[in-house]
């Protein structure tokens, strides 16, 4: 006997993290998790603490010419992480040394 009304897992999960209000922290989560991939190794070497509060990324970045070159560019840095989650999830980025 075939079911007739099926629905694909990820679509089901994402509903029931919207309708439970934890999109947001798990997309969040998941960005934070994600930054070495995105980052790449480099950036990865000089980075410490990374954290998520009210739409803004604070990182910790141990290299202040590397701090410098990432708050020049934080606008497309915004973006390429947000497109990267396929979501509207920083708004603001905090580079601390």
């Amino acid at each position: 006997m075939k079911r007739q009304n099926t629905e694909r897992i990820d679509v089901v999960i994402r509903q029931f993290l919207q309708q439970n209000g934890l999109e947001k922290p798990f997309l969040e989560h998941k960005l934070i998790e994600k930054w070495p991939q995105i980052m790449g190794p480099l950036v990865q070497k000089y980075t410490g603490k990374i954290n998520i509060k009210d739409g803004t990324l604070y990182v910790h970045i141990t290299s202040a010419a590397l701090r410098q070159e990432l708050f020049i560019a934080r606008h497309e840095l915004i973006q390429k992480l947000n497109n990267e989650m396929n979501a509207q999830i920083i708004s603001d980025i905090r580079l601390l040394g």
